[in-house]
């Protein structure tokens, strides 16, 4: 044991006294808040883009100047995001004039083109709205102007049917207010939609920081051994030590690196929603959690990794074998919205089991307010040790042949003779 924490140690002091680490352990942080402040900023300073030219032809012939009414108070509003209205009136031919509109669309002598059915106003038609290779930047300008043409409906419908605008308006608007209440009886605040949306993205950023740990520490995993497998210090290494000695020794201390980067860049991540008096709940038991699963998968992954990095000579012949271990973390990233919405579902206890996969999901169930009971997170914690010492077992017989083995890289085939040789 003794070996083992003198080679952890020693892996983390050379890691930690490199140039690179210590740029990198300070620029992310400085690039968090720079992102927190430049986004705050940002949002306060009003956005341009090229006039957006829109083609109406309005079936109806009842709605055109309310909506180029309602595009020129727009325009007042954003002098910057200008719509400009043009209407192409159906006269007799209405096949003609809906040509001419899509020839405009072609020519780029309009962003925009629609039509207005006759019959919208009595609720039978719709409007069409039609583009040609339209850029993201009209987006907006799209969805204003629909909002245009519904409210313009909706005015002309009311009108039909003898009902107020005014009192509809009265009808439709209602006033919501989000407030978060604290642990005592006068201790709250209000929440505006974007601290709402932040307090929704905390699931994922615990679930981000331990896939960051996992996959960015165990790419030095990788190097370290590569690096000193090609220099040949490896055998002065295990003149001295054994091999899974050696292993673990390096799993430790680039494990203990993982824990002084993360637990950094989340403190410098939660100084910037302090700053903007958003409320997160950050419990003991989500912090515990989120330390725990962190070192066991952190464990089960680098044994993995280091049994990789002891059978190939070169990062290059790593991609093959990494593969599937990127596959294994990404899988979760990509299903952590369905797992947010549904932390008690089926799905998100099933995958919060599955020992490769349950350090990303349980902390995230954890932290989007899932009722986890003791027992849930036991039951994932053993079965995830077990793994671990699977995985240990493993990944030290192939780490014992290969470490000492150069140039070709053996098959799947070789490393499977191997494990049964041993």
């Amino acid at each position: 044991m003794r070996k083992i924490i003198e080679i952890a140690r020693r892996e983390y002091i050379d890691t930690v006294k490199t140039k690179t680490f210590l740029i990198s352990l300070l620029f992310t942080p400085i690039l968090i808040v720079g992102i927190g402040f430049f986004t705050s900023r940002i949002s306060q300073v009003e956005g341009g883009r090229p006039p957006v030219r829109v083609a109406v032809t309005d079936l109806t012939t009842q709605l055109a100047s309310q909506i180029e009414a309602a595009m020129g108070k727009h325009n007042q509003s954003n002098p910057k995001r200008q719509i400009i209205f043009e209407s192409l009136p159906a006269r007799d031919d209405t096949n003609a004039v809906e040509e001419q509109g899509r020839k405009q669309l072609r020519s780029g002598k309009a962003d925009a083109y629609i039509v207005i059915d006759q019959n919208i106003i009595d609720g039978a038609g719709r409007t069409h709205v039609y583009t040609y290779k339209s850029k993201p930047t009209m987006l907006d300008a799209t969805w204003a102007v629909e909002e245009f043409i519904r409210n313009a409906v909706v005015a002309q419908r009311c009108k039909v049917q003898n009902v107020s605008q005014k009192l509809l308006d009265d009808i439709r608007n209602v006033s919501i207010e989000r407030v978060e209440i604290g642990e005592t009886g006068n201790e709250q605040h209000v929440q505006s939609r974007g601290q709402t949306t932040v307090k929704m993205m905390v699931p994922f950023f615990f679930m981000f920081m331990i896939y960051m740990g996992i996959l960015g520490i165990g790419q030095q995993m990788l190097s370290s051994v590569i690096e000193e497998k090609n220099s040949r210090i490896i055998e002065m290494l295990l003149s001295a030590v054994s091999p899974f000695e050696l292993m673990a020794g390096k799993i430790l201390g680039l494990g203990a690196i993982g824990l002084t980067i993360i637990g950094l860049w989340t403190a410098v991540s939660y100084g910037p929603i302090l700053w903007q008096g958003i409320s997160v709940d950050i419990t003991g038991k989500l912090l515990f959690c989120f330390v725990v699963y962190y070192i066991l998968g952190f464990l089960f992954f680098s044994a993995l990794l280091a049994a990789i990095g002891s059978v190939c000579n070169t990062l290059k012949e790593t991609q093959e074998f990494m593969r599937p271990v990127v596959l294994i973390l990404i899988f979760p990233m990509i299903a952590w919205f369905k797992l947010v919405q549904s932390p008690d579902g089926v799905f998100a206890r099933v995958l919060s089991l599955v020992p490769p996969i349950s350090p990303l999901v349980m902390p995230l169930r954890i932290s989007a307010g899932s009722n986890v009971s003791n027992f849930e997170i036991l039951a994932s914690i053993v079965l995830l040790v077990m793994a671990i010492f699977l995985m240990m077992w493993l990944a030290g017989k192939i780490f014992r042949t290969g470490i000492l083995m150069y140039g070709k890289r053996p098959s799947l085939r070789e490393i499977y003779r191997w494990l049964r040789a041993s």
